[in-house]
Formats: C-alpha cells, structure tokens, sequence
C-alpha cells in the first residue's frame, strides 16, 4: 500500500525549501541596516561627514537629499543588483537542472551562495560598497537557479494528493526567510555598526546545512525515469519517497509521458516561445507570474512604513514585522487549503481581494489628512492585501508552472517564467518610487485596476489542476484549443521538434 507521506520525502521537501528560505532572507535583508551600510560605503568613498553621521538621529528625509550621490548610487547598486542576477539566471535552470539533475545542480548552485555570502561578511575587511554588491550579485545568480529548481523538484517528488500544499512550501519558507531577515535586522541585534557584515554574510547560511542534506535525498523519480531511462533507479526512488507500494502506477504514468516527451523533443526556451503547441500554457504561466509582481505586493512593502507612520505608531519597523508574521500565517493557510478548494479559485479570490484592499488603500490615504481614522482603514488594507496575496496568487505560480507543462518543455517553462517574474520584480522595485511621486495617494489606483484585468483574465482562461496529472492537465488545453482542426498542424510540429537538433 502507498503510504504517500514518508519521512524521506518530508525530508527532501524541507532540503529543498532551505533555497527557497536562503532566497525570502536575501530579498528582506538589506532593508533594515540601510542607515549603517550608507555609513559605511561613505566613509569608504571618502565622503563621510556630519549630516551623514547623525543620519539615525535626524530627519529621514533632509539627510537623504544631503547624501553624496555616489552614496546613493552604490546603495541603489546594493538592492537592484541582486534582481538583475535572479533575471539572468534563471534562464540558466533548464541547463543546470537537466545536466546532472536536481538534487546535484542544487549542490552545485550553493558555492554560489556561500561564495556571496563569505564575500558580505568580509566586507568590512576590504572596499565594503564593491564586496557588498558582489555578494549581492552572486546572491541574485543564486536564487534565479533557486527559484526555478525548488519548485521543480518539489512538483516532481509531491505524490499527487498532496501537490499542492508541498509546492505551496517554496512560498513559506520564502516568507520565513522574510520574517527571519526582519526581525535579526533589528538594530539591537544585528542591524547595527558592529555587525551588519554577519547579518549579510548569514544569506549563505542555509545553503551549508542544505548541502550536507542533499547528499542524503532522493533524486526526483521522474527525471531519473523520463530523462535517462534508469527504471530501477527511478522505481527505488519512489519506494524511498512513498515508502514500500506498488510503483507499477506511477511508473506506467510517467512511461506515459515519457513517449510523450520523445515525441515532444527537448524544448529551448526559442522553441518553446515559437511553438504553437504550448501555446496556450505558456501564455497563462507567465500571466500569473505577471498577476504576481503587478499586484502591488512590493509596492505594499515599499510603502507601509510610511502609512504606519502617518497612523501614529511609534515603532513602524515592529508593524512591518508584524506584516510578516501575517503573510506566514495566510501562506500556512494555504498549505492546508490549495489541495481542497483548487488552484484556480484561491487565486481567484486572492486576485478580487487584493483588488478591493488596493481601492480601500487609496480611499484611506487619499483621506486620511481630512479624516484621521482614514489612516487605520489603510492600515487594515495593507495587512488584508498581503493576507490575501499569501492565500493565492504569492504561492500558486510558482509550482503551477510545472503542473502545466510535460518533462519535455517544463524546464524551458520554469526559466521562462522564474526569468519573467524577476523582471516584473525589477520593474516594480526601480519605478514605483516615480509612480508613488507622480500620482500620489492614487497609486493604487493602478494595481486595483491591474487586478481586475488578472481576476478576469484567471476567471476565463486557467483552469484547475488539483488533483490531476500532468498528461490530464495538457488535455485540458488541447481541448481548449480545439484539437480536431489543428491535429495535423501539431503532429507536423512534434515532428519537427523531435527531428530538431536545437536544445
């Protein structure tokens, strides 16, 4: 009998969420320590002064306009750097993941992150603002490998019953990852002139003890099935994830889809956007990876002090904490949600809530100097806004990616999308301080109406996968397109791309 759940694949699923926990602690961690790192990159330049000096103790703004420009230019370096590294290698993940596999490109990504993360804590020693932005270089390579091989080899290990709430783990422990870089970066433990190097340097942290896991895990069965043909190797695999069962099922599936795939080819990601036979999977992955980053979540982050600020509470920084202590909590929800209400409808109602906090959070700051409990209403928006993007659209793209796609073309996928989502990260973290500028209290007006775009467009285009496999899912779309007409468009195709010689 198949026991599903095993302590082996508890195992493999918690060594590969370690990434994604070492990629939520990268994004959080350079927000706190801001003041002290300027500090220092200033006295490295040779352009430390007074106003600089007292910057903690002064007004915020007046001493931000008084830094010396190349203070600013390094920092603003510093932060945009590492989504700039996520952007070009995640088009690296359908490489590094077919090469050796899973759990060996996994290992091979963390000399990466020890590497930038040795570089951050040496920074004191050397020229701070280059090694910092160094490690943050080679940081951002780390977490665009990451972000596609955890998912894909998490989607690939999950029995299908429990899909779902293990893929939802790669948003958990980037959550946590958050949480943990926040609250560490309070100024009276690490935050502080003393040892902000270490609590940069930890962002390699989680990537020594995952190594030494990783030797103990599973390869994904699939791969070992699908890609190399090994079906012993694949068929003891399984026996060690779901314990001791019958394999016949899971092996006849991916023998399935492993003609399937010959038929397929291996897809590069130019193949893969030229070909009309994905379409379809293509076009929805990469919108709900745009729902994603276009909802405004890193706007939200962005601008919350502020809005606690303007709502009186005297510590803004513990509010934001407690904003993440908020998204742990929905995404946990999530967990236990995603395999019982279905993908597509969490999304849905993640979609049309943050679309409503957005308008909430718009009347309240557009009000809130006129009436001053306005203020609290965009304190409720905020922390609803993040609860419901926790729910569905934060963690749903990330492993949906793989449910929509065969062996074949699902590397090519992931890249694709883990590249898209990077650079939507990107474009939100450079432009929305010129937005906020330009429409002031009606900024949101822009992500509500973004919102409703995606709610529709989930609503008439995705469809659910809980609980099907990933040859009943492609079905779903070949019906959508209208299999009968353009059958022998496809099998042209197939046979193109299985003649191909392009990888």
């Amino acid at each position: 009998m198949e026991k599903q759940l095993t302590g082996t694949l508890a195992l493999a699923v918690f060594t590969a969420a370690l990434g994604s926990l070492q990629m939520g602690y990268s994004l959080g961690v350079i927000n706190a320590p801001q003041k002290v790192i300027e500090r220092h990159y200033a006295r490295s330049l040779g352009v430390y002064n007074e106003e600089l000096a007292r910057r903690e103790g002064g007004n915020a703004t007046e001493l931000e306009e008084a830094s010396d420009p190349s203070v600013v230019m390094y920092w603003s370096l510093s932060v945009a750097i590492f989504a700039v590294g996520g952007m070009v290698s995640s088009f690296l993940v359908s490489f590094v993941s077919d090469f050796r596999g899973r759990i060996k490109g996994m290992l091979a990504i963390n000399v990466l992150a020890i590497t930038a993360g040795l570089l951050m804590v040496l920074a004191k020693m050397g020229t701070p603002y280059l090694m910092v932005i160094a490690g943050r270089a080679i940081m951002g390579l780390y977490c665009g490998l990451s972000s596609g091989l955890v998912p894909l080899y998490i989607g690939e290990i999950s029995p299908v019953k429990y899909r779902g709430a293990m893929g939802t783990l790669h948003q958990l422990a980037i959550v946590i990852g958050i949480l943990i870089s926040q609250v560490i970066g309070l100024e009276f433990l690490l935050g502080n002139d003393d040892l902000w190097h270490v609590l940069l340097g930890l962002s390699g942290a989680p990537a020594i003890l995952q190594s030494l896991l990783l030797l103990v895990c599973p390869e994904s069965p699939r791969y070992l099935y699908i890609k190399l043909g090994k079906v012993e190797e694949a068929r003891k695999s399984l026996t060690r994830l779901k314990g001791d069962y019958d394999t016949s099922k899971d092996l006849a599936e991916m023998q399935a889809e492993k003609e399937e795939a010959m038929k397929e080819a291996k897809m590069s990601i130019l193949r893969l956007l030229r070909s009309s036979v994905y379409r379809q999977q293509l076009f929805v992955a990469l919108m709900m990876h745009f729902s994603q980053q276009f909802s405004g979540i890193n706007a939200i982050f962005y601008y919350s002090t502020s809005i606690f600020q303007t709502a009186g509470v005297g510590q803004p920084v513990y509010a934001t904490i407690g904003v993440g202590v908020v998204n742990i909590f929905f995404t946990l929800v999530s967990v236990f949600m995603v395999d019982r209400t279905g993908r597509r409808t969490l999304t849905l109602v993640g979609l049309a809530g943050m679309c409503c906090c957005a308008v909430a959070m718009t009347v309240g700051l557009a009000f809130q100097d006129v009436y001053p409990w306005m203020s609290y209403l965009s304190m409720t928006a905020i922390f609803l806004f993040v609860s419901f993007f926790e729910i569905g659209p934060g963690p749903i793209p990330w492993f949906m990616v793989a449910e929509l796609f065969s062996q074949g073309p699902r590397p090519a996928a992931i890249a694709l999308a883990g590249c898209c989502n990077w650079t939507c990260n990107f474009i939100v973290g450079m432009f929305f301080p010129y937005l906020e500028s330009l429409c002031g209290s009606y900024v949101f007006i822009i992500f509500a109406v973004l919102l409703f775009g995606f709610t529709i467009f989930i609503y008439l285009r995705v469809p659910e996968t809980k609980g099907k496999t990933f040859e009943e899912i492609a079905a779903v779309f070949h019906r959508k397109r209208g299999a009968p007409p353009s059958k022998p468009q496809e099998e042209a195709e197939m046979v193109q791309l299985k003649s191909s010689t392009e990888a």
